[in-house]
């Protein structure tokens, strides 16, 4: 998707378009590495998760963060111990499954470097398409896993062992399920034709997002709360309580549209 430069994005195309040349000029052999997608995912994905870690260790004694959890009564946060495994599980199959593939589908993807950045308006109509288009991806697929049981089996249930999830969990899956979610990602931004920043600021929203959906929390500014077409967190969380339902990733209009929207797992602030 080639939007063009128009009047709306002329106020910051010259911050754009500095920072474009800065990135280009020295990060290029960086920016065209066929291991950069991978890295940068998981990379991204465990410096996005280090808030709720810090939120987990202090819900061990404060009162206040307790209340803020989905799951109030379900048990206390996970400890570090169960963060430390789930972070060797996601590493290992990066390393051995997700990085490989997605290194040869960069190869024959071929990027290149445009010379220009991109307008304001560009990059949001391009990040939003890919939202979009991602939402729409991860919904069938999600949905094709749970129904299909030989998916669920052998792909999808691994996931499913969080019934409370946390932050770091959202990338415990097998590396079936890792490899086919950023390249499902991957495709959204080639289908849209994403100019190199647009892609990398969808992919650390998508990151973020991911993160916040599985955290656990409630939070008072929480994305969802600010963007009533979001789950959230206690959207996502009803999935792994149900085992079906909500099966787009971030916006709740295709569980609607398929009849498969639950309501939020009720719970209670008073501890």
């Amino acid at each position: 998707m080639n939007v063009p430069s128009t009047e709306h994005g002329t106020a910051c195309a010259p911050l754009l378009q500095g920072l474009w040349e800065s990135v280009r000029a020295e990060q290029e052999h960086i920016l065209l590495s066929p291991y950069l997608p991978a890295s940068y995912a998981f990379l991204t994905h465990v410096i996005l998760c280090a808030p709720f870690f810090a939120l987990d260790a202090l819900g061990g004694v404060c009162q206040r963060v307790r209340l803020w959890r989905i799951a109030a009564g379900s048990g206390p946060p996970p400890s570090p111990q169960q963060w430390f495994e789930c972070f060797r599980r996601v590493l290992w199959r990066y390393l051995t499954s997700v990085l490989p593939a997605t290194a040869l589908f960069q190869t024959l993807r071929s990027p290149r470097l445009p010379e220009l950045a991109p307008s304001c308006w560009q990059l949001f109509v391009e990040v939003f398409a890919c939202f979009l288009l991602f939402d729409m991806l991860f919904f069938i697929w999600h949905l094709t896993m749970h129904r299909v049981p030989w998916l669920y089996r052998n792909i999808h249930q691994l996931h499913h062992q969080h019934h409370t999830p946390f932050a770091l969990a959202a990338q415990d899956a097998s590396s079936a399920e890792l490899l086919s979610l950023l390249l499902l990602a991957l495709s959204s931004t080639w289908v849209v034709g994403c100019h190199p920043l647009s892609e990398a600021l969808f992919h650390l929203i998508n990151s973020w997002l991911a993160v916040e959906d599985h955290c656990g929390y409630d939070l008072p500014w929480a994305l969802h709360r600010l963007l009533p077409c979001l789950g959230g967190a206690p959207y996502h969380q009803a999935h792994h309580s149900r085992h079906s339902g909500n099966y787009a990733p971030y916006f709740t209009h295709w569980d609607h549209l398929f009849g498969t929207y639950h309501a939020s797992v009720p719970y209670s602030r008073t501890g």
